[in-house]
């Protein structure tokens, strides 16, 4: 290990999202003091820096696993809904927890996602001490994120209204307020935060990094056309494009193509999914292994997201050595240009999305060259480490900004 970084970070968070590949990555570095979060101790975390916010967790336990009591959709539907609207909602305990902590003297750093920033910030303010306040923020600003969702709640949902509650957004809105530095996974939130009234300065962009043990590219592009799609199928991420474009190219492909969807249907999609069912091969969830033997077994990776901070499977697909299909909004443009590493397609088009996946699936030197692009990008030099790295560069920068500016008033 290298001389211990003088960024001295602190996470905490109901929920850790990717910050447990932070927090190892900073442990490594000499740059982790502690780590408090809803969810269990992450490997590379040392016990003595752990703290579990056990208030949280042993409430929201029991409904996190009720939904996989049944396989029946309306009752699973319904697991879910009330699932997603408690996690929300018991906010109060985890900041309950967190009013009786201390930030520990060392630290000069805090960061926290969306949402679990509040007690978090107010703590490193009562210290008295300079601490910087990292907002990591996962998803798009909360007033794009509301509207895009809500918009294809009412079009495709049956009115369904979404689950989270306007204090919610009201929270997050002060957290962003208050905090220096807005960690922003992508262009798409970077833009989206710019455009609600946050400075471009406080703004950085880091795309997430991928396991590259696990991932490895693709040898050969496989005989029958194969479209790969990861995440929760739901509105914001855009099946409902997808399936409408699959739909209109699946009898043009030969050999029998596949449309592969792994990931759990969400609440707001019960009126697609009685159209769409059964038209598409549907995996609830699969391990990271299995994962990555289907993605190296693919002609394209497709993500037509309408919102989303940065989908992490677009670094794995392609370290899977894949060609992207997403739009600007999936966070994609981050990391693939247009025709380089893939093709960025406009969110809701579902034409220019099926003429994308049609392109890729005729076109086997175009689909061999991109997937070459996209593997030397977003397969080399992007594990977890690099990105914990580049944080590591920001943050120093910005505390020896800080402290110059400091010296100038002073003076």
């Amino acid at each position: 290990m290298n001389s211990p970084s003088p960024i001295r970070a602190l996470f905490a968070g109901m929920n850790s999202w990717h910050l447990n590949h932070t927090a190892r990555e900073f442990e490594k570095e000499g740059a982790l003091v502690a780590y408090w979060m809803g969810n269990k101790r992450p490997p590379g975390v040392p016990r003595d820096k752990y703290k579990r916010i056990w208030p949280y967790h042993l409430i929201h336990k029991p409904f996190i696993h009720l939904p996989f009591l049944t396989n029946y959709p309306p009752i699973r539907f319904l697991l879910d809904d009330i699932e997603e609207r408690i996690r929300w909602n018991i906010l109060p305990l985890y900041e309950a927890w967190m009013h009786f902590q201390q930030i520990p003297n060392e630290v000069n750093l805090v960061q926290g996602p969306m949402g679990s920033c509040e007690a978090l910030f107010s703590l490193a303010e009562k210290t008295g001490r300079k601490i910087i306040k990292v907002f990591d923020s996962p998803n798009s600003h909360p007033r794009t994120l509301r509207k895009i969702w809500q918009k294809e709640c009412d079009e495709f949902g049956g009115g369904y209204r979404i689950p989270i509650p306007n204090s919610f957004f009201e929270k997050v809105e002060r957290e962003i307020a208050s905090a220096d530095l807005i960690l922003c996974p992508s262009l798409f939130v970077k833009q989206s935060m710019i455009e609600n009234g946050v400075s471009a300065e406080r703004c950085i962009v880091s795309h997430f990094g991928v396991d590259t043990k696990i991932f490895k590219p693709r040898q050969t592009l496989p005989r029958q056309p194969q479209f790969i799609c990861v995440g929760s199928i739901c509105l914001r991420k855009g099946h409902h494009y997808l399936f409408r474009a699959w739909e209109l190219i699946k009898n043009k492909l030969p050999d029998h193509p596949r449309l592969i969807c792994i990931g759990n249907v969400r609440p707001d999609f019960r009126f697609e999914w009685k159209k769409w069912r059964g038209t598409f091969e549907h995996y609830p969830s699969l391990d990271h292994p299995d994962i990555a033997k289907l993605l190296a077994s693919s002609t394209a990776f497709v993500l037509p997201s309408l919102e989303e901070g940065f989908a992490r499977v677009i670094t794995e697909a392609m370290a899977s050595g894949l060609p992207i299909i997403a739009t600007h909004q999936s966070g994609a443009t981050t990391v693939v240009e247009h025709f380089s590493e893939g093709i960025i397609v406009p969110a809701y088009n579902v034409e220019e999305l099926a003429q994308a996946m049609l392109l890729l699936a005729n076109d086997k030197n175009l689909n061999l060259q991109m997937g070459e692009k996209s593997f030397q990008k977003g397969g080399q030099k992007n594990s977890w480490h690099d990105y914990a790295m580049r944080l590591l560069d920001y943050y120093v920068d910005f505390s020896e900004r800080i402290h110059r500016e400091n010296q100038t008033s002073a003076t």
